[in-house]
């Protein structure tokens, strides 16, 4: 694996004052005649504090201060609803300048890998630490308001693509939801799974990824972070190129039959499964790290154990660690679960022929928070209009 992240080519064009790098700052401070060092002070008050309000930045001139509130410095979302799950998962309705509305997920780890989003990660292993440490919360972050991929099994399709989230709106899900943790909790992974396909927002979650990770903001791990994809290939290619393969790669599959893929997740059309598999190939993965796919196992449309047995010649060769997820209940459609007999047989084949495979069982579902269930909960059927 590659060790240093290169800077994207082409990075997008920062969308507000709060996604900003140190860099990007100095020449509007040249503009006030403030010194360069300011520069690091403002980033640091907005990425490692989470702190928006210009006023309350102690270290910066009063006349600073002021000049950044008049040219808009202000928080990009703001907490209008939260639910909490009976297995503890926190679901969090947040709502942006312009009045729409997205979701936030923030879920604990627990004692049992089979409920957790990943397996114990390199990272992990390297620095002794347990992934399942109870102190740890792993978010989902939005990235799409609405989402154009359509997929059959996902609420977030349902609603369409209403707009897209800058950079600052992303990287604020996670300032928002500080304020939620326990006094011992700790955001240590972030998961690119929430509302929205992120790889179809390329610009705005590559500088929320670059935000993430700065030194003097969060300081987050890229390999903490995981980016999900329904499979846009030249996307895939594109965050291989820019991350270096740092970033977590997770990878809806769904099915291993063309025919049947395309009509679950009508991107395979223009991206068919193997073209998205030879992508998966290509991206580079560390010694003991691999890529994530996720399989959302539907009744009689991708359960049989003929789809198994294509599953397993497809990711022949590929380092990936399989998510098999039941089919979680959403409105607008008859598709459904399998019953567990299915889902266990499903679960034995792949085991038996030698692959790493997780059974998730839903997390959060009871408020609508589990994996394909954001966007339709009540709350977001207004963006529906």
């Amino acid at each position: 694996m590659q060790c240093s992240v290169q800077w994207p080519q082409k990075l997008s064009e920062p969308q507000s004052l709060s996604e900003r790098f140190p860099d990007e700052w100095e020449p509007l401070l040249a503009e006030l005649q403030e010194p360069r060092y300011r520069s690091v002070q403002i980033f640091r008050w907005i990425h490692k504090r989470g702190l928006f309000n210009s006023a309350e930045m102690t270290d910066l001139p009063l006349s600073l201060r002021e000049e950044l509130l008049k040219r808009g410095l202000s928080a990009p979302t703001a907490i209008v609803g939260r639910r909490i799950s009976s297995d503890k998962t926190r679901k969090l309705l947040l709502e942006m300048n312009d009045r729409r509305r997205v979701e936030t997920v923030l879920i604990p780890h627990t004692s049992s890998p089979q409920s957790e989003l990943f397996s114990l990660s390199q990272e992990d292993e390297l620095d002794g630490n347990d992934s399942r440490d109870s102190r740890r919360v792993t978010q989902c972050l939005s990235c799409q308001v609405g989402c154009a991929m359509g997929c059959r099994f996902c609420a977030s399709g349902k609603v369409g693509l209403i707009r897209q989230m800058t950079a600052a709106e992303i990287v604020s899900q996670i300032s928002a939801a500080q304020g939620e943790l326990k006094e011992t909790e700790r955001i240590s992974a972030i998961v690119l799974m929430g509302i929205g396909e992120p790889l179809h927002n390329y610009g705005a979650i590559s500088r929320a990824l670059l935000l993430l990770s700065h030194p003097d903001g969060q300081a987050m791990s890229l390999r903490r972070m995981t980016v999900s994809t329904c499979g846009l290939v030249p996307e895939i290619d594109r965050l291989a190129k820019d991350f270096g393969g740092e970033v977590q790669l997770a990878v809806s599959i769904h099915s291993a039959d063309d025919a049947v893929r395309s009509d679950l997740m009508p991107i395979n059309r223009k991206y068919p499964v193997r073209e998205v598999v030879e992508a998966m190939r290509r991206y580079p993965t560390g010694t003991h790290e691999r890529i994530t796919v996720e399989y959302t196992l539907i009744r009689r449309i991708n359960d049989s154990e003929n789809d198994a047995r294509r599953l397993v010649k497809l990711l022949r060769g590929v380092p990936v660690k399989v998510n098999l997820i039941p089919m979680n209940p959403i409105e607008c459609t008859q598709l459904e679960a399998p019953p567990e007999a299915a889902v266990d047989a499903f679960y034995n084949h792949l085991r038996g022929a030698g692959m790493m495979v997780f059974l998730r069982r839903p997390r959060g579902d009871d408020i609508a928070a589990a994996c394909g269930q954001l966007a339709l909960g009540g709350e977001l059927r207004r963006n529906l209009a």
